[in-house]
């Protein structure tokens, strides 16, 4: 467009007028008549019109004003996933989703092509991490196959908005299977690098290749799942639980086998279980049994065997490390009511790793909940001790005392508890664990549960516990190693809330503790071949939750040590804890260790030193952390798969205290095909969180063609002025006309 606007000096027309008038005026005013011909007086006349004409144009200010509409410059990012998981074959007429990808872009290739000339065109090809790659006629230039290792959405979409950092963007066009597969540092979650785009005001686009149901057409056979304990006794069953995820091979026997470290190195299948899919993608449940028969520490593998025409083996074989402890001693512990002392005693036992306890709450009024093989365990002699906390005797059903009776008889080891259903309050007056008991019962004591507490049979707190004369040296009541410690120790422990009361203690029992003359409350003797304690506390716990942590969890593990007649036993030595024992390339690891005397006391001043040996034999040293009587350490960026050992050093003033190693296990990972299922619900979410829009492979070509036209807004108007009576031309025009009037004068005689 175009147009013509005026401007005169100082805003005023009048002004030009008079300026026209009198340079009108001068026009009549020129030389003699008789000294100049007609002739000459028409060109001064034409001169000076002339020149009068261009200062009333120039007094004007006349400016030539246009408009033109140009491109804002403003770049399309186009990222491309080239993944391995774009290799798999779930697209449209079972190409692959990388096949499927290229054959969109070649189709958008004209259209991008045109895109182009109007805007910048950037493409980057991404796995875990970003790599730029230019475009031929549109064309975006791709490798032949995706082999990339990892997914990094996230990652790849902030690196790129760095690389066009003070750009303008058209958008950004994303072609991915949606789903992030990455390990740290490179786990920047997709949303927040869409959040920038949208603070900036940029679109995403999406384009989403594949299916949410993973392999699709592909065949696998995946275990995903692998229970184990960590810990294990020789000779005691252990149970290697999982699941198995079977694709492709409906109907199809699939054999699972446990491998087992029988001597350092050498893997034997000792359990094998057969499953059989009746639908695809089942997960079909396994459960398989092995009994360890050599302490130490060994690798467990839970495998299916591969299945011709699998994608994917990685994920056909879990493995951890099981530690198989000689010496150890299991625990029956039955319990009638739901209290807080069992809690703490539960807790404190299962911390030391050569007891294991299996629990069980026995209710007289419910009998459904109890366990099938009750009499079975009372009397198999699996069991080396057993726990009876508050339980009425009626909740035992007949014969399950007299097998549990013969069990003591033939070397267990039994404690009674203290409780309002104990001793002769429960009715064991009347047992066959009266002869048992190193305490009088009868069975005028019975208290039923609905009846008021009866003073007769119970003390009143708080009563303090002390070891007697013959009992302060005892295994048992040893809470410290210095015998002083150990009377101030007992001094400073919270008093119990109460305790039954033991009207006469059994011929050759032993008093280890009470609360003063009369009142024992800790009773010992043995019966056959087997120990037994009587206990008439119910709340020791407060000893835990006061600060006596360690006096409390020792206690306890002392009475089940010496019911098992274990009391010579010295737990010393370096010692090394792990979480757990499998760990994914990278996830950070994170171990605990210290040292403890024979005495099993920690030895706080000790200098620890760590190593970790990774599966190619080289040893790195780790820094360790001081906590108290212990340490920490974390190791990081484990990357290459396979068995590595922390290997632990213990020493005071040059003397070594004890070394220990641990194993544990980098699995083999394959992320991108471990689990292939395309996230279509992510890349819509991205493209809405932005203000884009996503849109399957074959509408590509369109959005592309819409992206090119619909660019309105980036169109700029630019208005320009053209002038032409302040420009050197101008000025000099109307000198040379002066100067050819002066001339003429000059040439004709006139000055």
């Amino acid at each position: 467009m175009f147009h013509l606007s005026l401007n005169p000096v100082f805003d005023s027309y009048l002004l030009v007028a008079v300026a026209a008038a009198a340079l009108i005026g001068l026009l009549f005013v020129g030389p003699d008549r008789a000294k100049t011909t007609r002739w000459q007086r028409a060109v001064f006349v034409l001169i000076r019109a002339v020149v009068a004409a261009l200062i009333v144009l120039a007094m004007l200010r006349p400016t030539l004003v246009y408009t033109q509409t140009k491109k804002q410059a403003a770049t399309l990012v186009v990222l491309v996933d080239q993944s391995r998981s774009m290799s798999v074959p779930d697209a449209a007429g079972r190409k692959t989703r990388w096949e499927a990808l290229r054959a969109a872009l070649a189709a958008s290739a004209d259209s991008l092509g045109r895109l182009q000339r109007e805007f910048e065109l950037k493409a980057y090809t991404f796995d875990g991490e970003l790599h730029e790659t230019s475009t031929v006629d549109g064309l975006v230039q791709l490798p032949k196959q995706s082999t990339g290792r990892e997914t990094a959405i996230g990652a790849a979409l902030d690196d790129a908005m760095r690389q066009e950092a003070g750009k303008r963007l058209l958008g950004v066009l994303l072609l991915s299977d949606g789903a992030q597969r990455t390990y740290a540092p490179r786990d920047l979650p997709p949303q927040t690098a869409a959040a920038r785009l949208r603070h900036l005001g940029y679109p995403m686009y999406t384009c989403t290749l594949g299916q949410s149901r993973g392999l699709g057409e592909a065949k696998d056979v995946a275990l995903k799942d692998l229970l184990i304990a960590p810990t294990v006794f020789v000779n005691n069953e252990l149970t290697i639980r999982g699941q198995v995820r079977v694709d492709g091979y409906v109907n199809v026997p699939i054999p699972v086998r446990v491998l087992f470290e029988t001597s350092p190195g050498r893997m034997e299948t000792v359990a094998q279980q057969t499953v059989r899919a009746q639908t695809d993608g089942q997960l079909l449940p396994i459960e398989l049994h092995y009994v360890p028969k050599t302490p130490g520490e060994w690798r467990v593998t839970l495998e299916a065997p591969e299945q011709p025409g699998e994608l994917v083996t990685t994920n056909n074989r879990l493995s951890t490390f099981v530690q198989v402890l000689k010496g150890g001693l299991n625990v029956l512990y039955i319990e009638g009511a739901l209290r807080v002392e069992s809690k703490f005693i539960r807790r404190a036992l299962d911390s030391s790793p050569d007891i294991k306890v299996d629990y069980v709450r026995l209710d007289a009024r419910d009998p459904t909940g109890r366990p099938a093989d009750l009499a079975e365990r009372l009397r198999s002699g699996k069991y080396l001790v057993y726990l009876l906390g508050d339980v009425d005797s009626a909740a035992f059903q007949k014969g399950e005392l007299d097998g549990l009776a013969e069990s003591v008889a033939r070397g267990a080891g039994l404690m009674m508890l203290g409780g309002f259903q104990s001793f002769g309050a429960g009715g064991y007056g009347d047992s066959p664990l009266a002869r048992v008991l190193p305490v009088g019962m009868d069975r005028f004591e019975r208290q039923r549960s609905d009846e008021p507490v009866r003073d007769d049979l119970h003390w009143p707190g708080p009563l303090r516990m002390q070891p007697t004369a013959t009992g302060f040296s005892h295994f048992l009541t040893t809470l410290s190693a210095r015998r002083s410690d150990n009377a101030t120790l007992w001094s400073e422990l919270p008093p119990l809330d109460g305790a039954n009361r033991f009207h006469d203690v059994s011929p050759g029992a032993t008093v280890l503790a009470d609360s003063g003359p009369d009142h024992p409350l800790l009773v010992a003797q043995n019966y056959g071949d087997g120990r037994v304690l009587a206990f008439a506390g119910d709340s020791t716990w407060r000893w835990w939750l006061q600060g006596h942590e360690a006096a409390f969890k020792r206690f306890w593990r002392q009475a089940v040590l010496w019911l098992a007649r274990k009391d010579q036993m010295r737990e010393g030595g370096a010692w090394i804890r792990l979480a757990r024992r499998r760990f994914a390339p990278s996830e950070q690891v994170d171990f605990t260790v210290g040292v403890n005397s024979s005495a099993g006391e920690p030895i706080a001043e000790a200098e620890l030193k760590a190593d970790v040996v990774a599966p190619d034999g080289v040893r790195r040293s780790v820094a360790l952390l001081r906590q108290g009587e212990r340490a920490t350490g974390t190791l990081r960026d484990l990357q290459t798969p396979g068995d590595y050992t922390i290997e632990l050093t213990a020493g005071r003033a040059g003397q070594s205290l004890g070394a220990a190693k641990a194993r544990f296990l980098v699995f083999p990972q394959d992320l991108e095909l471990d689990n292939a299922a395309a996230d279509g619900s992510t890349m819509e979410s991205l493209a809405a969180m932005t203000g884009g829009r996503a849109v399957p492979p074959e509408q590509l070509p369109q959005l592309v063609r819409q992206l090119t036209e619909e660019t309105k807004q980036f169109d700029i108007p630019q208005e320009t002025k053209k002038t032409f009576w302040d420009t050197w031309p101008f000025f000099l025009a109307v000198v040379t006309l002066l100067g050819v009037e002066w001339f003429c004068r000059k040439r004709w005689g006139l000055v």
